[in-house]
């Protein structure tokens, strides 16, 4: 059967009306069906078939074991529908000759088919993944990926993308695969070739026949260029498809496509192609979708424009007004300020003549003009913007764009100028060809992702450096704008795995210095070095001022740096230094607020003690004397010394010492809400007033007798609720430590070394940190912290990143590796290129991290606070009722006012002496409902309950967590160090092979000793164990010690018969270890095993570590020690091997054990109606293993310590209330975060000073002593609240005149009294608390009985980062056959955005790691 490919299927001698439609509807084939043995195989295979997506009908003939398929091949291909069947248990195949003429046009159309391979697949999300990103890729029409047959089968077009290309893309996203079976690829079969010549020469412009033209033609080499509009693209896989088809046409020389344009520019030969001929072959590509202009006129009569093309060609251009010679520069400009300066810039250029088009750009102060090079030129442009004040220099040499006369211009067309066209131009200096771009980019969990994105980027066409930082989830590209735009940038990190978005506005990744300069002494000098500083490539922007002697710069951190600066100004002669930043600049310092509450509080205090023992003396009931006291006389009629007394002392309080809570109260009245100090206010005010005005009345009217006033009121209630303030913030305080702790985890000093050719060191210098600029190379010694975010260039060594992680092991660090701020550097000196600096640091991050979410954390409005916004409005409603009420009752029965309120003065009129009762009884009612009780309610019960929760070993910082923890709905516990203690346990020994030849106590003191060396945790766990087995602090000696980062460690060991003692371990003894320890044979490899004398050699030969250590050594290994060694992994443990004298003999299975009361404090909470969640920037596996010992369900893995903030925030959103319990730095973020911080005492100084809680006792069964004393508490608080209102209730109808009819009237000092009892009561009340016992752990084992069931794997769902999505894998796969570290860190090998992970030989942070470069594996 005879096909015709490619481009076969559009006739170009025909137009474009009569071409065949591209793509047909349906097809119908036959296929043979082989197995079927009744209807109901036939009802089965119709039934499935026909429900996949392209099959349009099926109808099956069992006698002719056939069916007859009607699909749609857009959709589906006939393999395709083969491998359908065939994985329903039939064999199926295309009936030969069966197939309609359209299925055949399919494959005349160039699909092609191919079946690949596909190793490393876990989960569905793999298969989802694969199906995504390769179904995205142009050329592909569809993709099936089977993940039960670790198959993929593609059908692509083959003169798009070839097989090879779609299995590198497969590799590249991390999986292995192999090509099974695949179409030829299509070629440009000979009849195109025949027809597109044909065509051509049939369409040869009879003009170009001419005699005269001819010699033109062979002048011109017949090249002419010509620009097409192209409609349809939508990326660059659309240029690349046109370029590389359309190029591969006969007489086509070149062809460059423009996405942002939507054109191409093609050099073709007239006499072989003509436009038309263009035209048609670029609309008939598939997808089929593009639609091409010609220039104008072409249409008509490409003769006449093709000669038209001919004289215009060098020899025929005449120098005529209309042609045009288009060049382009690029200029610096220097001095423009704002938006304006730009819009004078542009109005003026643009009307100069020749001047084509001018952009300015302020932020790059630079101006791009077009102009015409035969009226002006770059240099009289240039000195045109000077003209206006500017200062201005050429960035670019001139290059021409364009070459057009006026009559080619019109139909876009030119020929070919090989010295100055923009064709073949070389590229204009990089200043002007690389633009950069800022992108956030979500979904990055570790090391591993930044790199996966870094290196697929670099691989790209047309980027130039990709910088990525973690923590803050950004990423910076520099790009050929002309190869690659930044949507399209975009694309290509989603297609990654990861989500990410342009930032538009990049301005604040401008670098920012702050100097003080100091000699300088007018103005000049300043100008001096302000001039200086603007014509320093790299600085945008430089202002200094003279009066505070500091420079603020604006700078682009790639070209100059502050240390740069620095040098500048001081080679002009002046002394320039970093401005230091006030490390209390943020809002989170309660240090004012202490300040103010504390001397509120003592100002109080020591006015209000003398009025609360005049007070106490006041209710000494003594008889009839009462009135005759000393206290009681009168200085002048109505003033007693008493009332004298306590208006002196009442006047100070009410102005010094409760002036902070009018400030407070104005606060809050101006947000439209009534708190507790509105209340305070509104009483202690108008107890003042109202006790200053009846005193200056009794004064004017010379009373007898001084009246009662209500001068007590304001100093006991300002003593005590400053006190209460005054403690609170104390506690606040605290959280802002964190982040002063934090800083204090930075180097402060950096040595920054300038390398030769050879990576040799030249010379060395030490700056503070601050100075380290980004490409500088920074040496770091051994025990030396890292100064800033960098990669590794030169030497290798182990870092203690437990900065982020959280994680106790050390990582391995190889050139290439990237390292932390602030992490440790173990034991290698290394060389590292600075990559992140100041404020873009990791460690820098985390501290943002904490400060936003200590900011952001939503404020606990306390039950008191809520209560007063009810009561101030009730109580003043109820005071004006009162008003009303006795004005309108004097009106109307005078006598009743008379009756009560006998001692008016003779000389005041009615209406005076109703008003002056009205007012009394109002006020009366505002001061009786005085919330003293209600303001002591809160911060009594808090004090106790505080106090109660340290002696029971629970700090907790203020009343508003206690206040909180009542509410809590979930609790989030991170792993290492809060659920596990932290440290690397042996949790097993296993001997392999001949336990005669080697007892386990000689294997124990060979290992103990071998490890004394090491200072890797694994190490020292090995050696803990050994000396407590063997009942022994003294070891062996240890020689030739050599650690290997991430592999092992390799010695000799003698004398170790000194601690075993001389004579041998008897039976008995030997079998008491037995019993704790398993022996398995060595296999096959016992072989290796080299034999012993009896007398044993004194000196052993040791390795220890994982199995490429012993490979490397030329040990084998056994499938069953592979089989034990990946037991042990699976449960999460780390498996070591331990050879002596080249034969092994041990295995050593260490893990980071659970905390005993983890499991039981789980349960608890569980049973509190609680949700619990585990939270770990460690793996999957371990996080796995943990969860299941402990009871949680579900887990988030390999989480950055900024996504642990952003699940609490995620949780926070959905209304519940969250606990975090962590003890490390990556925690402090999330602590700060949570509605409730609680920090295990054991834990770091920033995680105890960001958390609201600490555990003292390191006892997680505390978390729910918490919440038990919470509840406690707040219980408290309501009682309290009630019995002040009870006060209130019975109070206030006395107060306001209700009962007067039946004799009840309220004298003022029984209100005193009343007002006393009741903040006596509610302090009593709140002593109560002091009985509260904790509960016991033998209370809650008692009630955990029967109940705890351990889960098994399948319970727990566990998710990756911040992703929600479970990600188990149904049944054991390959990956969980590869060793694995459960101690790696987050940063393990693995593949970022899906299920599908590959370690290799464990993971590559721990000692037990591969030291091959991870970017092999990702």
């Amino acid at each position: 059967m005879k096909q015709n490919f490619a481009f076969d299927n559009i006739g170009y001698e025909g137009s474009a009306e009569n071409m065949p439609s591209l793509l047909p509807q349906t097809s119908t084939v036959t296929v043979n069906i082989l197995g079927m043995t009744c209807q109901s195989c036939v009802q089965s295979i119709e039934g499935r078939i026909s429900k996949v997506k392209g099959i349009v009908s099926i109808k099956i003939s069992l006698e002719q074991s056939n069916a007859v398929i009607k699909y749609i091949q857009s959709e589906i291909g006939l393999q395709e529908i083969c491998q359908e069947i065939g994985e329903m248990g039939f064999d199926a195949n295309i009936a030969e000759g069966r197939t309609t003429a359209s299925s055949v046009r399919s494959t005349s159309l160039g699909e092609a088919l191919m079946k690949l391979r596909v190793e490393g697949m876990t989960c569905q999300s793999c298969v989802n993944i694969i199906e995504g990103k390769i179904g995205k890729l142009h050329g592909v029409l569809r993709i099936k990926v089977s993940l039960s047959n670790q198959e993929a089968v593609i059908a692509y077009q083959p003169y798009i993308i070839q097989p090879e290309d779609l299995k590198n893309h497969i590799d590249n996203l991390g999986y292995e695969s192999t090509i099974k079976s695949k179409l030829a690829p299509l070629k440009l079969g000979m009849i195109d070739i025949e027809r597109l010549q044909t065509t051509s020469t049939k369409k040869t412009p009879a003009s170009l026949n001419n005699s005269n033209v001819e010699p033109v033609v062979g002048k011109m080499n017949s090249t002419t260029t010509m620009t097409l509009g192209v409609e349809g693209m939508h990326c660059k896989s659309c240029v690349k498809n046109i370029e590389g088809n359309i190029s591969g046409l006969p007489g086509v020389r070149s062809i460059k496509v423009s996405l942002e344009h939507k054109n191409a520019v093609v050099q073709f030969n007239p006499n072989v192609i003509t436009p038309v001929s263009l035209q048609q072959a670029i609309e008939a590509l598939p997808p089929g979708n593009f639609k091409v202009s010609l220039p104008n006129g072409v249409e008509a009569n490409n003769g006449e424009l093709l000669s038209k093309a001919a004289f215009s060609s060098p020899q025929f251009r005449s120098t005529s007004s209309g042609d045009q010679l288009t060049s382009t520069s690029v200029l610096s400009i220097d001095g423009m300020t704002c938006g304006s300066c730009v819009q004078s810039i542009e109005g003026t250029m643009s009307q100069r003549k020749g001047v084509q088009h001018i952009s300015v750009s302020l932020a790059e102060r630079t101006g791009t003009i077009r102009y015409n090079s035969a009226v002006t030129n770059s240099e009289e442009l240039r000195g045109a913007i000077e003209d206006m004040g500017f200062d201005a220099s050429i960035l670019t040499g001139t290059y021409i764009t364009e070459n057009v006369s006026e009559s080619s211009h019109q139909g876009y067309m030119s020929d070919v100028q090989p010295k100055n066209s923009y064709l073949s131009s070389p590229k204009p200096p990089n200043v002007a060809t690389t633009e950069k771009c800022f992108m956030q980019i979500t979904g990055m969990t570790c090391a591993s992702c930044v790199s996966n994105i870094e290196r697929n980027l670099q691989k790209e066409d047309g980027i130039v450096s990709v910088l990525v930082a973690l923590m803050a989830g950004k990423a910076e590209i520099k790009y050929k704008p002309e190869s690659i735009q930044p949507l399209e940038i975009v694309q290509l990190i989603q297609n990654l795995g990861f989500n990410a978005t342009v930032i538009e506005d990049h301005t604040a990744t401008d670098g920012n210095a702050e100097l003080i300069i100091t000699g300088m002494t007018c103005a000049s000098c300043v100008h001096n070095i302000e001039s200086k500083l603007t014509r320093t490539n790299g600085i945008f922007y430089a202002s200094v001022a003279l009066a505070t002697s500091k420079a603020h710069i604006q700078f682009d951190p790639e070209i100059i740096g502050p240390r740069d600066i620095i040098q500048i100004i001081e080679g002009i002669g002046f002394h320039a230094s970093l401005a230091k930043r006030d490390p209390n600049a943020h809002n989170l310092d309660h240090k004012k607020e202490i300040k103010q509450w504390r001397k509120s509080f003592l100002c109080s205090l020591v006015f209000g003690i003398p009025v609360l023992i005049l007070m106490i003396y006041m209710l000494i009931p003594d008889g009839q004397q009462h009135g005759t006291m000393v206290l009681e006389q009168n200085l002048i009629p109505g003033l007693s010394i008493l009332n004298l007394l306590f208006f002196v002392l009442c006047t100070l309080v009410q102005f010094l010492g409760g002036w902070y809570f009018y400030v407070q109260a104005y606060k809050s009245l101006k947000h439209k809400t009534a708190n507790m100090d509105v209340l305070i206010v509104l009483a202690t005010t108008i107890a003042y007033i109202y006790s200053c005005v009846i005193l200056v009345v009794a004064i004017a009217e010379k009373a007898e007798e001084s009246p009662v006033t209500f001068f007590d009121t304001p100093p006991m209630l300002f003593v005590f609720i400053s006190l209460g303030r005054w403690l609170e913030h104390i506690a606040k305080s605290k959280t802002s430590e964190a982040l002063a702790k934090l800083m204090s985890l930075q180097a402060t000093e950096a040595t920054i070394v300038t390398l030769g050719p050879d990576h040799s060191v030249i010379r060395e210098e030490q700056v503070a940190v601050e100075l380290v600029q980004r490409g500088d190379i920074v040496k770091v010694v051994p025990g030396g912290k890292f100064p800033v975010d960098g990669k590794v260039i030169e030497g290798s060594s182990m870092a203690d990143e437990s900065l982020i992680t959280g994680e106790a092991m050390p990582v391995t660090k190889k050139p290439g590796s990237t390292v932390i701020a602030g992490s440790i550097n173990a034991h290698g000196s290394v060389l590292v290129n600075a990559t992140h600096v100041g404020s873009d640091t990791t460690l820098a991050q985390i501290v943002k991290l904490v400060e936003e979410a200590q900011m952001s954390k939503a404020p606990i409005q306390q039950l008191a606070d809520k209560f007063s916004g009810y009561f101030v409005p009730f109580i003043i409603i109820i005071s004006t009722v009162t008003l009303l009420v006795w004005i309108t009752i004097g009106f109307i029965n005078f006598d009743v006012v008379q009756k009560y309120f006998p001692h008016q003065n003779k000389h005041l009129s009615k209406a005076e002496v109703i008003l002056r009762f009205a007012f009394q009884t109002s006020i009366t009612v505002l001061c009786i409902a005085c919330p003293c009780s209600l303001g002591l309610a809160t911060p009594t019960a808090v004090m106790v309950g505080t106090g109660v929760a340290a002696q029971n070993g629970i700090l907790i910082k203020g009343g508003k967590p206690l206040e909180m923890a009542h509410k809590i709905k979930t609790v989030m516990f991170d792993k290492t160090g809060t659920i596990t203690c932290g440290v690397p346990k042996v949790m097993r020994m296993l001997l392999l092979g001949d336990m005669a030849k080697l007892s386990l106590k000689k294997v124990l003191a060979i290992v103990g000793t071998a490890e004394a060396s090491s200072e890797h945790p694994l190490g020292m766990a090995v050696t803990k164990y050994c000396k407590e087995e063997l009942g022994t602090e003294s070891l062996g000696y240890c020689t030739d010690f050599q650690a290997v980062p991430g592999c092992g460690i390799s010695c000799k060991v003698r004398s170790v018969e000194a601690v075993l003692g001389q004579s041998e371990q008897s039976v008995n003894e030997q079998n008491a270890y037995l019993s704790s320890v398993s022996t398995i044979s060595l296999g096959h490899s016992s072989s290796i095993m080299v034999s012993e004398s009896d007398a044993a050699p004194l000196t052993y030969s040791v390795l220890i570590g994982n199995r490429e250590w012993m490979r490397r050594n030329g040990l084998l290994i056994s499938s069953d020690v592979n089989d034990a060694m990946t037991g042990h992994e699976m449960k999460g443990q780390t498996a070591i091997l331990v050879a002596i004298d080249g034969a092994l003999c041990g295995m050593i299975g260490i893990a980071d054990t659970v905390k005993q009361e983890a499991a039981l404090a789980v349960h608890t909470l569980q049973n509190m109606g609680i949700d619990v969640v585990l939270i770990t920037g460690d793996n999957r596996k371990t996080a796995k293993a943990i969860a299941t010992q402990v009871g949680i369900k579900k887990v988030f893995a390999e989480v950055l310590p900024s996504h642990k903030v952003a699940k609490v925030q995620e949780l926070q959103n959905e209304g519940k209330k969250v606990a975090m319990v962590g003890d490390g730095v990556n925690d402090s973020p999330a602590l700060a975060g949570a509605d409730i911080g609680i920090a295990i005492g054991t834990g770091t100084d920033v995680a105890i000073e960001a958390a609201d809680v600490v555990l003292i006792r390191n006892d997680l069964l505390d978390v729910v002593a918490s919440i038990h004393l919470s509840k406690r508490t707040v219980r408290r608080i309501r009682i309290n609240l009630v019995l002040a209102l009870i006060y209130n209730l019975l109070g206030i109808p006395i107060a306001a005149g209700v009962f007067m009819p039946i004799g009840i009237v309220l004298q003022p000092w029984m209100g005193s009294a009343a007002m006393a009892a009741s903040s006596v009561s509610v302090v009593l009340s709140s002593l109560q608390l002091k009985c509260y016992k904790k509960p016991g752990t033998e209370r809650y084992e008692a009630k955990a009985q029967g109940h705890m069931k351990p889960l098994t794997p399948s319970q727990i769902s566990v998710h990756i980062g911040m992703d929600d999505r479970r990600r188990d894998s149904p049944r054991p796969t390959a990956w969980d056959q590869i060793s694995q570290v459960s101690l790696s860190s987050l940063t393990s090998n693995k593949l970022p955005g899906h299920g599908g992970f590959r370690e290799e030989e464990g993971g590559k942070w721990s000692l037990l790691a591969n030291d091959r470069d991870e970017e092999q594996y990702i």
